[in-house]
């Protein structure tokens, strides 16, 4: 008796650490490795200084990526709309600390979460990168 209590319990653990987080519709970005340094001395840079800010990276991630000022932080995010397949369209386009795809579907997301904004059928968030800043330099990288 004592073996098949074991062993229930066991498997009940196993069944409660199991993961089922996974939404089948959030597969549509690549993991694609991201190494990118920021001088913060350069113009083209020159927002992110500012506190609420946040500019667009093209040719890196899957379509580009977005850097936010928050708060004395940096965060990075992929500028694809995780919740469809990349596509002309998919890039976010960066306002302040929120973006919004260009393909007319009206999804919108927080740079500072990563989370959707203004639509809660929306079940994908932006995928982050690490961010590390060592003097006037932002390291993105995963």
């Amino acid at each position: 008796m004592k073996p098949l209590y074991i062993f229930l319990c066991f498997a009940l653990l196993l069944n409660c650490g199991s993961n089922n987080d996974d939404n089948d519709n959030c597969n549509f970005l690549l993991e694609i490795n991201v190494n990118y340094q920021i001088d913060l001395n350069l113009p083209q840079y020159s927002q992110l200084n500012f506190d609420g800010n946040s500019i667009y990276i093209p040719n890196i991630g899957n379509n580009g990526v977005i850097v936010a000022h928050i708060g004395g932080n940096y965060m990075a995010w992929d500028a694809s709309d995780p919740n469809h397949a990349p596509s002309a369209c998919s890039a976010i386009e960066p306002e302040g600390l929120f973006g919004e795809c260009g393909c007319g579907d009206g999804n919108r997301y927080n740079f500072i979460t990563g989370e959707p904004d203004n639509n809660d059928a929306l079940s994908c968030a932006l995928k982050f990168y690490p961010v590390n800043k060592s003097g006037n330099i932002i390291y993105i990288s995963n």
